[in-house]
């Protein structure tokens, strides 16, 4: 066997091959130097949604209002769910605002990169600027969301309570389980097209296997951790529930889980975004 068929059968020299190194530091401190673009691009997004829309906005708010009161008639009437003396349109409508954020993180976030062809083709940025301003604009929709909500309080004359000092660390956790399930599914589906048709499905039972028209208490005992691991989701909506309403702390026990869970899912995301990013350009 020659020399030149003995290299071609056990490959190029190692130290010639390409190594991604990443350096999470440095592309975080890029992505911060370029959030002009990211509130440019939600920006735009927030515009091609509701121009034609007469609603406008307020969609923000009917979708989940319309959500709360099918959850409403069927669940609470017929099921008689447990609610813990919270009114249940508050019960539902508290679920709903974080599973909405969630949703549409993933759904609008994770076709952001096959949306944006042409700049990514083009323009030179770093890529995470893309589903980031896709989760941007879901918050968008959930803070309007917020303010019915605080209307809702206005109409069942419940004020909030003093636990709910706890909504940042809620927050943190909601946010960084969201934005590695973002990373994942907006540079995943780059290479798999068919995961668009997947997406909205898993999306539609996602809502039913989280606790967001019922409470986290249905689930058994045995469970839950496993639960709130996979899930963080679920301690998260329970948390709030317990801090805005209830006055009471949330779980910590399976708060920690859940953050467990979305801090690994958050570097997984990362980690997985940054290793596929290099072939964007070319397979989109």
């Amino acid at each position: 066997m020659s020399s030149s068929s003995a290299e071609l059968a056990i490959g190029p020299d190692p130290a010639l091959r390409f190594h991604r190194r990443l350096r999470p530091v440095l592309a975080l401190r890029e992505v911060w130097r370029v959030r002009a673009v990211v509130l440019s691009l939600a920006e735009r997004e927030v515009r091609a949604r509701y121009k034609q829309a007469m609603l406008g906005l307020a969609w923000a708010v009917l979708t989940p209002l319309a959500l709360m009161g099918v959850f409403t008639l069927f669940f609470q009437r017929v099921a008689r769910l447990d609610t813990s003396g919270i009114p249940y349109p508050l019960f539902a409508f508290l679920g709903l605002i974080p599973w909405a954020f969630f949703s549409t993180s993933v759904s609008h976030g994770g076709l952001s990169l096959l949306h944006n062809v042409l700049l990514l083709n083009k323009v030179y940025c770093p890529r995470e600027v893309f589903p980031l301003a896709g989760i941007l604009v879901a918050a968008l929709d959930a803070a309007i969301a917020t303010v019915a909500f605080a209307g809702l309080l206005g109409i069942y004359t419940v004020a909030p309570k003093i636990t709910a000092l706890w909504i940042p660390v809620l927050l943190a956790v909601q946010v960084a389980f969201t934005t590695g399930c973002t990373l994942i599914v907006s540079s995943v589906i780059v290479y798999l097209r068919d995961l668009r048709h997947v997406v909205p499905i898993v999306l539609q039972l996602g809502l039913f296997a989280t606790p967001v028209a019922y409470g986290i208490d249905i689930i058994p005992a045995s469970w839950r951790g496993v639960y709130a691991v996979l899930n963080p989701l679920a301690p998260v909506i329970d948390g709030y529930r317990r801090t805005i309403v209830l006055g009471k702390a949330p779980d910590l026990e399976l708060l920690g889980l859940g953050a467990a869970g979305a801090l690994v899912l958050l570097v997984a995301g990362y980690v997985i975004f940054k290793k596929l990013e290099t072939g964007f350009a070319d397979v989109a």
